[in-house]
């Protein structure tokens, strides 16, 4: 069991080094967190625990939930309250009962089932991502509307009239998407036709490829199209070149989300940028508000979004950044003594630099630019230098500054926009260049995009070598848990090649009822108290909250709850404090992948025990079995001592060779054993003797004339005397019936052949 310092100083394995994405998320945390004056804490809680939210979603990694996670941690620890994040729907979770007394409020993203429990305990709860049908509830959703109408408004500004909407409309923002697809057009004056609403299978790459063919038959008359999804965009985008349609040339196309895969698609898409974590961040507003009792929108919020202009819709990338900037109405130009920018101009440039990066988010009013990015202010004194003839800027120090930039944002394009605002700002701000300041702004222009591809790159190199990481540490996580024995999987001990610093196994008592958990095992690296083995716990008070390490309880990590599911039973739940990983990679690719395999080991190993139960009750069945075959061998040929010195053998059923070789032993074993002179084989009950057993019948009658022993064979019938007329019986007499034989063979036949002789 890993050992260590307590709370944020916990060491993490070696190789992990610093989280990625860490320095980005405090950044934008940065630009949007409020002053410490103005933050806002509830009531403690009873018991004296501090404030929890829990987030109930399906998936926890990707390009939405991972994003929309971390806003909501990030949100929780700066109003000081915890977070405790559940995987499944409301109904596998057993909300709101599992934690019952670990949560004060509920978020609950995307998947509604069960939500209906959540209603009837009259707990505080929001939904995120969606809203439900038929229950009222505050909801975080994205301005589907908004986004939308200025994806189509664009096009149309493009001279397109035909344009497609491209979805899954099982889902409930694609389906609003829709809608503000029509309503824009409706507006536009454009007629509506029906065939251009082109469903999907899924929000995924898939679903984009499958209905590509129904969106290429709509050619060449319908020109572009909005999808419901970045992936679906792209899906479609990769079957359309392949079908040989020219983008944006031949037919122009926006997406929705601004994944990262948009800004590198060839070419790069033009789409409706959301911020996920501002969405995360609304929620947790939302539910805390509700929590401490204060005023809310009782219908939710809807978070901000804007359209991002590139080249899948015919723009031009990066000018489009710049358009409403160099728009905007500006005061008379101000210059210093030397006629370039003065000092409260280099101020203003550089918030509006930060500005670009967060775009849609704001920059609030009263946060300076260089809380979002420390390094603004030093790149805006070496452009001012660079107008100002003073001395080149050092490259490596312009690379760090823009290493900070890229953990802000990591649109390349957007990076490369704070370049081209810089070459503008002289001529906007109407500060005369001369030929040799124009040498000189070109020069540090250069440097500055150089510095952006190179940061960019660094952190491109670093995300790769964390995702080697993770694909090494999911290897060991894999190997432990299907090689290990059942103790090593079960005392957690392979979560010490993995970030995590405190976790538990608890196994259902009673599968059916899940009301009760037993450990089954708990690891800790800060040397935090874990529960026993064997210990007990409601679901309600699941996990144990003085067992909590202190990177917990003051909200440092989030609290996972991973339920342990085969595909034979629900096994328990999996407990997991540390570092958030979910924005590692984009797909179900760590604690996911861990709880199913841990399922499957604990599978594997109630099969194991199954089958040795098995194969020891098939060993008590083979003794049994024995025995009753041992009981039914002398009941098939039973020795009889009828009279002394005769003993009585009935045969009764087929004779086969081995019922044959039976007779034979057990007549010997008879005759040696009751020192018989006569022997009586009964085959009245016989139904049928072939050859082979007649000869066996005969070696029978020879073994026991060496034995000074006559055998006799009772009840011959006619049939049966035939196949045994060409047969060696070796001086085998018989009789007709047993009554005949006791007549010849009894004191009173043995006195007649005296009386005879």
């Amino acid at each position: 069991m890993g050992q260590g310092r307590q709370g944020r100083g916990v060491p993490l394995p070696e190789q992990w080094g610093e989280l990625p994405g860490t320095a980005a998320r405090q950044t934008r945390a940065r630009a949007s967190a409020p002053a410490p004056a103005t933050r806002r804490t509830g009531a403690p809680p009873a018991a004296g625990r501090p404030r929890s939210v829990g987030v109930i979603a399906p998936i926890l990694s990707g390009s939405f939930w991972g994003p929309a996670l971390i806003g909501i941690h990030e949100a929780a620890q700066q109003r000081g309250f915890r977070t405790l994040v559940l995987r499944g729907t409301p109904s596998e979770v057993q909300a709101p009962s599992l934690a019952r007394e670990q949560v004060d409020g509920w978020i609950v993203v995307i998947e509604f089932d069960g939500l209906e429990e959540l209603v009837r305990a009259e707990v505080p709860f929001i939904t995120l991502g969606a809203r439900p049908s038929d229950i009222g509830c505050p909801s975080v959703l994205p301005d589907n509307h908004g986004g939308i109408r200025s994806a189509v408004r664009h096009l149309i500004e493009h001279g397109h009239r035909r344009i497609a909407f491209v979805g899954n409309l099982a889902a409930y923002d694609v389906r609003e998407r829709r809608d503000a697809y029509k309503d824009t057009l409706v507006e536009a004056g454009i007629p509506l036709d029906p065939d251009l609403v082109i469903p999907c299978d899924n929000n995924m790459y898939s679903g984009g490829r499958g209905a590509a063919p129904a969106l290429l038959a709509k050619l060449p008359a319908c020109t572009a199209a909005v999808f419901g999804t970045d992936k679906n965009a792209l899906g479609t985008m990769s079957a359309m070149k392949a079908a040989g349609v020219r983008i944006p040339e031949d037919f122009a196309i926006i997406g929705f989300d601004d994944i990262v895969e948009a800004q590198s698609a060839d070419p790069p898409l033009t789409t409706i940028r959301q911020r996920f974590e501002m969405m995360g961040r609304a929620a947790c507003d939302l539910i805390a508000s509700m929590i401490a009792g204060e005023a809310y929108p009782p219908a939710g919020v809807r978070t901000a979004n804007a359209l991002i202009q590139r080249s899948s819709c015919g723009c031009n990338v990066i000018q489009s950044f710049l358009d409403t900037d160099a728009a905007a109405p500006r005061a008379a130009p101000d210059a210093d003594e030397d006629g370039v920018i003065a000092r409260h101009e280099g101020d203003a440039l550089a918030r509006q630099m930060v500005e670009l990066l967060l775009v849609p988010q704001p920059l609030p009013p009263d946060t300076p630019p260089t809380e979002v990015w420390p390094a603004v202010a030093r790149v805006v004194d070496m452009y001012l230098a660079a107008l100002r003839g003073g001395a080149p800027a050092p490259a490596a120090e312009l690379e760090r500054a823009y290493r900070q930039a890229v953990d802000v944002t990591p649109d390349l394009a957007t990076l490369m926009a704070t370049a081209r605002l810089l070459g503008q700002a002289a001529e906007r701000c109407g500060a005369p260049l001369d030929a040799a300041a124009r040498r000189r702004v070109d020069d540090f222009l250069e440097l500055a995009r150089l510095a952006i591809a190179r940061a960019r790159l660094g952190a491109e190199t670093q995300h790769v070598h964390q995702l080697g990481v993770l694909a090494r540490t999911n290897h060991d996580v894999s190997f432990a848990l299907l090689g290990g024995t059942r103790q090593e999987y079960r005392s957690l001990a392979w979560l010490e090649t993995t970030t995590v610093v405190w976790g538990c196994l608890a196994l259902w008592e009673d599968p059916a009822a899940r009301d009760h958990l037993v450990v089954a095992g708990a690891y800790s690296r800060d040397g935090s108290p874990i529960p026993a083995d064997g210990s007990r716990c409601a679901r309600e008070a699941f996990p144990p909250v003085e067992m909590l390490p202190p990177s917990a309880t003051d909200g440092t990590f989030m609290v996972l709850l991973l339920p342990i599911r085969s595909a034979q039973r629900d096994w328990g739940l999996l407990a997991l404090v540390g570092p958030t990983v979910v924005a590692m990679t984009g797909d179900e690719g760590t604690v996911a992948i861990w709880g199913t395999l841990l399922g499957a080991a604990l599978e594997r190993d109630a099969l194991f025990e199954s089958l040795s139960a098995q194969h020891a009750d098939l060993q008590k069945a083979f003794a049994v079995e024995r025995a009753l075959s041992e009981t039914v061998r002398e009941l098939g040929c039973p020795i009889i001592p009828l009279l002394p010195g005769v003993l009585l053998v009935p045969l009764i059923g087929m004779i086969d060779g081995g019922r044959g070789q039976q007779v034979l032993e057990k007549v010997s074993e008879g005759v040696s054993r009751h020192g018989a002179r006569r022997v009586l084989l009964d085959l009245t009950g016989v139904a049928f003797v072939d050859a082979q057993v007649a000869h066996l019948l005969g070696m029978t009658s020879r073994a026991a004339a060496l034995l000074g022993a006559r055998v006799y064979l009772v009840g011959v019938r006619p049939e049966l005397a035939k196949r045994l007329v060409d047969v060696d019986l070796g001086g085998l007499d018989t009789f007709a019936s047993l009554s005949a034989a006791l007549r010849e063979l009894g004191p009173a036949g043995r006195r007649a052949r005296r009386e005879v002789r």
